[in-house]
């Protein structure tokens, strides 16, 4: 979409124009943009439709908006939630700018501060009941912060804690050779 294409793209929230710079990412749930409206830089979310063979959903901005409350509660360091869009399904949230930990491990800069940040946050949400999207693409660093970029979470199962699955994916593992090889076929 703005990625790649030359035409200007305008993305709209409740009738407020959003000009798009460009795409963050695709999730399960939705793409992420990097938006402006000329007061500031934001990331708008479109929830798609798209379907996904190891996940099923329900009503996907509910769920999201579900989340993003139970991990506000949480203290789990994300974006402010600023705008919903029902009609649309977009949401606007802070842009929080930073590497994301994909990044950071790519260029060997993944730091002991990190480390500890996701451990007390995997501590707090399975306290909780709850897991989140552990995939390093999810979380950005900024001002030595650790920041979880998406509001998914689910029910706490022990295979997708961060200890069982996600720490695979925040090293050079052969799991994120394998993500890494896939993503650039």
């Amino acid at each position: 979409m703005c990625a790649t294409e030359p035409v200007e793209q305008v993305f709209t929230v409740n009738g407020r124009p959003y000009r798009c710079l460009r795409r963050l990412g695709k999730g399960k749930g939705g793409y992420s943009y990097l938006v402006e409206d000329g007061a500031g830089q934001y990331t708008l979310k479109q929830i798609h439709h798209e379907p996904c063979a190891y996940y099923q959903f329900g009503d996907k901005l509910a769920s999201e908006l579900r989340d993003y409350e139970r991990l506000r509660a949480l203290g789990i360091p994300m974006p402010a939630l600023l705008d919903v869009d029902r009609e649309g399904e977009r949401i606007l949230k802070t842009y929080i700018e930073g590497p994301t930990v994909l990044e950071l491990v790519l260029a060997d800069k993944l730091e002991p501060e990190h480390w500890q940040q996701i451990y007390k946050m995997a501590r707090i949400l399975a306290d909780a009941g709850l897991n989140i999207d552990y995939f390093p693409t999810n979380f950005v660093v900024q001002s030595g912060v650790l920041y979880y970029v998406d509001f998914e979470c689910n029910g706490y199962m022990e295979q997708w804690s961060f200890d069982a699955w996600g720490r695979r994916y925040w090293a050079r593992t052969p799991e994120l050779q394998a993500y890494l090889d896939g993503r650039n076929n």
